[in-house]
């Protein structure tokens, strides 16, 4: 049975490893372990036992902007709804925080997130603060194929 919980300093060995070949492919930015431990509070782990088996962040931007982001699950357990179920305790983790507005995903799956009720959004109205802080670190940047969509938190 697939367990969500928060993540630990000693998870990231774990993480690294497992987000590994999705870094190397550019569809995940590399997050050294040095960001991972400073972001710690911001993960939700899926593990199998104690086996990691994909995680996700919600990171928050401002009271009005949170993100979901990093999100990974192993390939032998795509399918089985893990993601959806990462991302809706994004959701409800980001309504306990209290943000006031939405979440934005970039993803190169856009129909996943579409299913959990998030809407596309033209790139250019990202915040700037998002675009330099994290995907001018992005081996794509400035030609990216991603798709930038919001859930809104007024529903």
């Amino acid at each position: 049975m697939i367990e969500l919980c928060k993540a630990k300093i000693s998870d990231i060995a774990d993480m690294q490893t497992l987000v590994a070949d999705e870094v190397e492919k550019g569809v995940i930015l590399f997050r050294s372990e040095d960001e991972i431990a400073n972001n710690i509070r911001s993960y939700v782990l899926a593990k199998d036992g104690t086996k990691l088996v994909g995680y996700t962040a919600l990171h928050v931007h401002s009271k009005k902007l949170a993100e979901v982001r990093s999100l990974v699950v192993h390939e032998d357990y795509r399918g089985k709804d893990i993601g959806a179920d990462m991302v809706k305790f994004a959701i409800n983790e980001a309504k306990e925080l209290g943000i006031e507005e939405e979440i934005l995903s970039l993803t190169y799956v856009p129909e996943f997130f579409k299913k959990l009720g998030f809407k596309e959004i033209n790139k250019e109205s990202i915040p700037d603060h998002k675009i330099w802080a994290d995907c001018i670190k992005c081996i794509h940047f400035p030609v990216c194929n991603e798709v930038a969509l919001v859930y809104s938190m007024k529903v």
